[in-house]
């Protein structure tokens, strides 16, 4: 049990060298003007543990996700839907009346105007109560809609399982477009969470400008082109089909209203690529845009067909753009023109890029943490671990002699082992983070302990030095072994149930559990092994 081969050895220097490769980016400044925002390390792989907020400041945002309106939106849709079903019956049209919106129980009322034609409505609506989650549907996750008859008037009312699913889908699908958009910023390290139900906790370390964050993350992103029509008075009511929308303050003419066509032509769906760049024609900046295969074509037929006439650009129900058509536009592509400044062009392509919103946002709480106090929390929790590492080193060579400084030096390598498992990863480390640490370095000492107590019992029982080191290390690990899983669970459960830096102390403590196992149980062995066994001493201090 004590002895090692050549190639054992080996590989556990290997490892800890590993550990020293990952760990030194971490100790070379900031560079502004790199890709990464760091100095590139020659010869090393940019590998570099993030502080979180709370050690380097940034901007901290509470959301909250209207999944009512998601689900209102839903339901109110359907009605499409009904009329489409019960037009064309399954033997012939079935007249209804107007369909009523109960929006507070996220249901539709449908009034069947002939009573002989209630049972063949019910058959025509049936395709509607689709299983979760589209074709095939999920496994036991129910159905869209619940329909139900009373006399003439049919209730096709969303159900339980729905409006928990389609309100947690909201959530999932506001996450990945917050954290698109902020990725575009050039943000690195966002933290998005979940809190709760329909709450989202979006913290960003290095980010000073929250007011500014809270303006890109909370616009719908909602685009739209639509045909305006010249020969409608924006002044008169509105004509069927229609809708008068506001020209934004990035127009020529901001706050006057244009008639547009309340179909789309292209939605921004339909948009794979959006960027900023100086204005073409000279003076201000302007949006580039890509679409799809099927947006290029839907764009090349409408400016084919249109040419001569004005086209409106609308996002979140406001005009950006309303340019007049020269000529076809069949290159998949094209761009928007304004009064942009560079903020504003950067801001839009950033807004179109990433998408729109499934839901609206409400900022419930805003604040940004200076660096200032996340440098105080830097220095603290540098000074604690120093502290603490030093005055374990000390007790551990005073208590234990020459075994001590085998553990000292394996508590070296669980450091390196640490801080090069966190670079590797690309761990966020918050001052949780570090108290896991510090919390870790204790725990691998207590492993240390009992080997080395265990050794003591053993040479006090009247075993040889080789055979009281090899019973200690043998006797000790079930006890090791016990204590360390239960922390490890401990630690998982953490991590998969907390949020913030309760998952930061969660992943440190983790690592650190692994790590300080493998140096306490293996690195000491291979130091106590080698000695015994070279030296066969007859005495044993510890």
């Amino acid at each position: 049990m004590l002895q090692f081969n050549k190639w054992q050895v080996g590989t556990v220097i290997f490892l800890i060298l590993l550990g020293a490769y990952f760990t030194v980016p971490n100790f070379f400044p900031k560079d502004p003007t790199s890709e990464s925002g760091y100095a590139q390390v020659p010869g090393f792989a940019d590998t570099r543990v993030t502080l979180g907020l709370d050690l380097q400041g940034g901007s901290y945002l509470l959301l909250e996700v209207d999944t009512d309106e998601v689900l209102v939106n839903r339901i109110t849709s359907m009605q499409s839907d009904i009329r489409r079903l019960l037009r064309r019956g399954d033997e012939g049209r079935i007249t209804f009346g107007a369909i009523h919106v109960d929006t507070e129980n996220y249901s539709l009322t449908v009034p069947i105007t002939n009573a002989d034609d209630v049972d063949r409505a019910m058959r025509s609506l049936r395709p509607l109560a689709r299983p979760l989650g589209g074709i095939g549907g999920l496994a036991g996750a129910g159905r869209d809609v619940r329909i139900t008859q009373d006399g003439q008037n049919i209730t096709i009312a969303m159900t339980d399982e729905a409006q928990t699913f389609y309100a947690d889908d909201a959530v999932s699908s506001s996450i990945e477009v917050i954290r698109r958009r902020i990725d575009a910023m050039g943000t690195t390290e966002p933290q998005i969470q979940r809190q709760g139900p329909n709450r989202l906790v979006v913290q960003v370390p290095g980010n000073s400008d929250s007011e500014a964050l809270q303006n890109v993350i909370n616009a719908q992103g909602q685009l739209s082109f639509h045909m305006v029509d010249s020969a409608a008075d924006p002044n008169a009511p509105t004509p069927p089909r229609r809708i008068k929308v506001p020209m934004g303050n990035m127009t020529s003419a901001p706050g006057t209203q244009l008639v547009l066509f309340a179909t789309p032509d292209v939605t921004g769906d339909m948009v794979t690529d959006a960027s900023a760049s100086p204005n073409s024609d000279g003076g201000g900046f302007q949006v580039n845009f890509a679409f799809d295969t099927r947006g290029a074509r839907r764009f090349s037929d409408v400016t084919r067909n249109n040419v001569g006439r004005q086209f409106a650009i609308v996002l979140d129900d406001e005009i950006i753009s309303a340019p007049r058509i020269i000529n076809p536009i069949t290159g998949g592509s094209g761009r928007i023109t304004g009064n942009f400044t560079p903020d504003d062009a950067t801001q839009l392509a950033i807004l179109i890029k990433a998408g729109a919103l499934p839901a609206a946002l409400t900022t419930i709480e805003q604040r940004t943490v200076g660096a200032d106090l996340g440098a105080d929390s830097v220095r603290a929790g540098t000074i604690a671990l120093i502290i603490g590492f030093t005055a374990v080193i000390i007790f551990i060579v005073v208590t234990y002699g020459r075994f001590g400084i085998y553990a000292d030096l394996a508590l070296l390598a669980n450091v390196l082992l640490i801080a090069g498992a966190l670079s590797l990863l690309g761990a966020t480390l918050t001052l949780p983070g570090i108290a896991g640490i510090v919390l870790t370095i204790g725990m691998a000492v207590d492993a240390n302990v009992l080997i080395f107590e265990r050794i003591r019992e053993e040479l006090e029982a009247g075993k040889k030095p080789v055979q009281a080191v090899e019973a200690g290390y043998r006797h000790a690990w079930s006890a090791i072994f016990d204590a360390n899983l239960t922390t490890l669970i401990a630690a998982l459960i953490m991590f998969q149930l907390g949020a913030g830096p309760v998952r930061g102390f969660a992943v440190t403590l983790g690592i650190g559990v692994l790590t300080s196992v493998f140096t306490a149980f293996v690195v000491t062995r291979i130091f106590t092994g080698n000695y015994v066994l070279s030296k066969r001493p007859k005495e044993l201090k510890i």
